[in-house]
């Protein structure tokens, strides 16, 4: 099958900004209980009149004019999230449209929760691995998980972001990529659908914690075992921004400089499928991410899933 590489990227996040001294006006908390915990400080909530569509298409268009390509060379819209406006049409029906894509050019939503993105640059290669004609795949990440945090349970009300992140990948024959995937049922993490309107996310912290910490050295070394590479081969690694303690803890177990590893948690929070491509648009807008680069996505989250894909940037093509 063709791999895929990156030629262009985008990123959206609701204007307004949410800081833990604002959280700690309506909850049992502190911005040094929760920065000290988390690495999280900042996080942006969108509003009444805003949606997940709106910054998935945001962030769509944006890729989209970086890559320097037509909607009509547009093969497939592929959009990681557990948080759409509704559940049909799909995120990605929307996203499509606003680009205007041909009627013919499938658009679906993936629920990887915050793997969604790492699954969604898999299924996108197999989606236009024979497209000669339209060989471009439009990803998105977004959530707008907000609208679903309890704000009176300090544990999880504090973690969570909304945005959207988004790159347009190409089809080639020599492109590298790879990407290992893997799931297991467990309620650690819980996210209400259409049948519990009124429920709210629900984690066990520190299960959470002791899945991660075990499962992101594991993904990264299973991924290395299949494609037969090292670190070495990668400039950078990219995780789920979840936790700044469980990205120290895998970069320490892994050997992993700090000029490899990116966080972005301390101003987004934990945004979910949107969190690695969020972070990619911009290490690639303050020209950490290059022309060449070669990157390895890293992602866990509910369901629980877990994933790692490795790629590379090229840049746009003209």
């Amino acid at each position: 099958m063709n791999g895929i590489k990156i030629i262009g990227s985008g990123s959206a996040v609701p204007d307004h900004v949410v800081t833990n001294d604002d959280l700690a006006q309506i909850v049992d908390t502190s911005d040094a209980w929760i920065s000290e915990r988390t690495g999280i400080r900042t996080r942006h909530f969108i509003q009444a009149d805003e949606n997940a569509s709106d910054l998935a298409i945001l962030s769509a268009k944006r890729a989209v004019e970086t890559a320097g390509i037509a909607p009509e060379q547009i093969g497939a819209v592929v959009v990681a999230t557990i948080t759409g406006d509704t559940t049909s049409p799909s995120t990605a029906n929307r996203v499509a449209l606003a680009l205007g894509v041909e009627p013919n050019t499938p658009s679906f939503d993936i629920s990887a929760a915050c793997s969604g993105f790492v699954y969604a640059l898999k299924v996108a290669q197999g989606m236009i691995a024979d497209e000669s004609r339209r060989p471009y795949a439009v990803v998105v990440g977004v959530e707008a998980l907000s609208r679903d945090l309890d704000f009176t349970d300090r544990s999880t009300c504090i973690l969570f972001g909304d945005g959207a992140g988004a790159v347009v990948v190409k089809s080639e024959p020599d492109a590298a990529f790879d990407a290992v995937l893997g799931a297991e049922s467990d309620p650690a993490i819980g996210v209400p659908g259409d049948i519990n309107k009124t429920e709210f996310i629900t984690m066990d912290g520190r299960r959470v914690f002791r899945f991660a910490v075990r499962i992101m050295p594991k993904i990264i070394q299973d991924y290395l075992a299949k494609t037969g590479e090292t670190l070495d081969d990668y400039d950078q690694v990219i995780f789920h921004q979840a936790n700044t303690r469980i990205i120290e803890h895998a970069s320490k177990k892994l050997g992993l400089t700090p000029d490899k590893v990116y966080e972005n948690l301390d101003h987004y929070g934990n945004t979910s499928g949107a969190s690695i491509p969020l972070a990619l648009d911009e290490m690639v807008q303050m020209g950490r991410i290059k022309k060449g680069c070669r990157i390895l996505c890293v992602g866990f989250g509910a369901g629980l899933t877990w994933g790692a894909a490795g790629i590379t940037y090229t840049g746009p093509e003209h």
